[in-house]
């Protein structure tokens, strides 16, 4: 067997009796069902592990991840991921992440034939083409960033108007779909993109957070990495005055 297979294998077994040394049930509660109150929809990127960045443990997210973690509603896979998690789970929040440095975001700016994920990029290049002026205006570096948001919105906004969200909407049911933006720099996720309840309030949301975009500037951009390295420092601080001693029941 492979020898990166063999390694995997026994990390897996050492996880697994770590589990079992803190709980002896873990495992067979768990087999009993799944009862997560989030489903996320993100990137495939490696980076990018949903339950590792969030501080969540197995059994509490119901996962999908593809290239530049896109919507579409043509995608019978990612539909079907919807449908199961807001019908059957019942899940009550529906979060759309997207993250800095995407390739499948580079991938699309540069306009070059790759095959058949270029069909795929499509989606992502008619955000390009649509806030050309806006982007035209920005510096390269924060231009893909602001494509990543616009990206992240648009999908958020192709959620909430498909036919599950709106008949789950139409019913009552409790679900809420929001955007956020995962920064690999600093490891930190950013509320982004828009925030739902109701098909109502995506619109207004959606149209007023788009607006919002297009008035930025590389200056506003800057402006925002100091002010979240600065909220950084005070909660950094704030959390070394609250520090007490933990047990290690690190799941990763």
């Amino acid at each position: 067997m492979d020898k990166k297979v063999t390694e995997m294998i026994r990390n897996n077994q050492r996880w697994a009796r770590k589990r079992l040394k803190y709980n002896p049930t873990y495992f067979t509660d768990m087999a009993q069902g799944q009862t997560p109150d989030t489903l996320w929809i993100g990137c495939s990127d490696s980076r990018v592990p949903a339950e590792t960045l969030t501080g969540n443990h197995p059994g509490q997210l119901f996962v999908h991840r593809n290239i530049a973690n896109m919507v579409i509603h043509t995608d019978l896979n990612c539909m079907s991921v919807v449908q199961y998690a807001v019908e059957a789970l019942k899940v009550k929040d529906i979060i759309v992440c997207g993250h800095s440095h995407c390739g499948g975001i580079k991938a699309a700016a540069d306009k070059e034939t790759r095959g058949l994920i270029s069909n795929w990029l499509m989606h992502i290049q008619d955000l390009y083409t649509r806030h050309q002026t806006l982007l035209n205006s920005l510096s390269e570096e924060h231009r893909l960033e602001v494509v990543t948001r616009l990206n992240v919105a648009e999908q958020i906004w192709n959620l909430g108007r498909s036919s599950i969200v709106q008949d789950a909407w139409a019913r009552g049911q409790d679900l809420t779909i929001s955007g956020l933006v995962y920064n690999i720099e600093d490891g930190h996720l950013l509320e982004e993109g828009v925030e739902a309840r109701s098909a109502e309030e995506l619109e207004v949301n959606y149209r007023n957070y788009i607006a919002r975009l297009l008035t930025l500037t590389d200056q506003d951009l800057e402006q925002e990495v100091l002010d979240r390295a600065n909220k950084d420092k005070q909660a950094s601080d704030e959390d070394e005055s609250e520090a007490k001693p933990h047990n290690d029941l690190d799941y990763y």
